[in-house]
C-alpha cells in the first residue's frame, strides 16, 4: 500500500477546494441564470394581468355606458307609456260624451217622429167633418207650421248623428292603436296598467222646447174653460220649462195664476201630466211648483 505524504495530501485538499469553488461558482450561476427565467416569467404574468385589468376596465366603462342608456330609454318608454295611457283616457271620455249625444239624438228623432205621426193622426181625424175642420183650421197652421219646423230641424240631427258616429268609429282605432303601441311597450318594460274609470252618465237637461196639447172632449171637440172668478191670472211662461203652447193647455185646465200652480197635488200633477204627453217627470226636474211659490211671493211682496 502506497504512502501518503503531506504533498499528496496537500494536492488532494487543494484539488477538493479548487472543486468545491469551480462548483460554488457553476451552482451560481445556473442560480443565477433560474432567478432571471423566474423573474421574467413573474414579470409576463405581472404585465399579463395588467393588461386584462385595462381590458376589463375598458368593458366595464362600455357595460356602465350601455347601462345608462338603458335606464334613459327605460325612462322615456315610461314617460311614452303614461302619455298614452291619458291619451287613452281622454278617448274613452270623448267616446263616452259622443255616445250620449248619440243618444240624445236618437231621443229627439223619435219624439219628432211621434209628434208628426200624431200630427198626422190629428189632421186625418179632423178631416172627417167639414164643420170640425173649419173650427180647427187655425190650429191647423199651427200644427203644420211645427211640423215644418219639425221636418226642417231632422235633416240636421241626421247629419250630426252620421258625424258623431264617424268620430266614435275613428276614435275606436284610434283607442285600437293606443293599446296595440302600450302592449309593445309592456312587453320590452315592467307593466304599466292603467285604469281607465268611465265618466257617469248625467241626468239630462230640458231642450227648452214647448209642447202643446189642446184639450179634446170624447168626440173630438175642444173643452172651453172659463177663467177664475176673481179674474186673477199671472204670465206662467215666467216659470222655466213653460213656454206660450203649455200655458195655453193649463189655462184650459183652469190653471191661469202661480198659486195654482204652487198648490198643485199630485191627482193635478198626473192630470196635467196626462195631458202633457211624458211631463211627469219634467214638472219635477224643473221643479215648477218650487219656482212657482217663489213668482208666487215675489209679487206678493211688491
Amino acid at each position: 500500500m502506497p504512502e501518503f505524504s503531506p504533498l499528496h495530501i496537500a494536492i488532494v485538499a487543494g484539488m477538493t477546494i479548487v472543486g468545491a469553488i469551480v462548483g460554488w461558482v457553476l451552482r451560481s450561476k445556473r442560480s443565477k441564470a433560474e432567478k432571471r427565467a423566474v423573474s421574467l416569467g413573474w414579470q409576463e404574468q405581472i404585465n399579463a394581468q395588467r393588461t386584462e385589468h385595462d381590458r376589463l376596465t375598458e368593458q366595464n366603462k362600455g357595460l356602465m355606458e350601455q347601462i345608462s342608456q338603458y335606464q334613459a330609454s327605460n325612462m322615456d318608454a315610461k314617460n311614452r307609456a303614461r302619455e298614452l295611457s291619458e291619451v287613452v283616457r281622454e278617448a274613452f271620455a270623448r267616446r263616452d260624451e259622443l255616445q250620449r249625444e248619440i243618444k240624445d239624438i236618437r231621443a229627439k228623432l223619435e219624439r219628432s217622429m211621434s209628434v208628426r205621426e200624431q200630427l198626422q193622426t190629428n189632421v186625418t181625424a179632423q178631416a172627417t167633418s167639414d164643420s170640425i175642420l173649419k173650427a180647427k183650421d187655425a190650429r191647423l197652421a199651427k200644427l203644420k207650421t211645427e211640423l215644418k219646423n219639425w221636418q226642417d230641424r231632422v235633416p240636421p240631427l241626421i247629419d250630426k248623428f252620421r258625424q258623431r258616429n264617424e268620430d266614435v268609429n275613428r276614435l275606436e282605432m284610434e283607442l285600437n292603436d293606443a293599446r296595440d303601441r302600450i302592449a309593445d311597450l309592456e312587453a320590452m318594460n315592467e307593466p304599466d296598467q292603467t285604469r281607465v274609470e268611465p265618466v257617469s252618465d248625467p241626468d239630462a237637461l230640458t231642450d227648452g222646447r214647448d209642447a202643446s196639447n189642446d184639450a179634446l172632449d170624447d168626440d173630438g171637440f175642444e173643452i172651453e174653460i172659463d177663467m177664475p172668478i176673481n179674474g186673477a191670472r199671472d204670465r206662467l211662461q215666467a216659470i222655466k220649462g213653460i213656454g206660450p203652447a203649455i200655458e195655453k193647455t193649463l189655462n184650459e185646465m183652469g190653471i191661469f195664476n202661480f198659486q195654482q200652480v204652487a198648490e198643485m197635488s199630485e191627482y193635478d200633477i198626473d192630470r196635467v201630466a196626462k195631458r202633457l204627453k211624458g211631463f211627469h217627470s219634467r214638472i219635477y226636474r224643473e221643479d215648477w211648483i218650487g219656482q212657482a211659490r217663489d213668482l208666487r211671493d215675489q209679487e206678493a211682496s211688491r
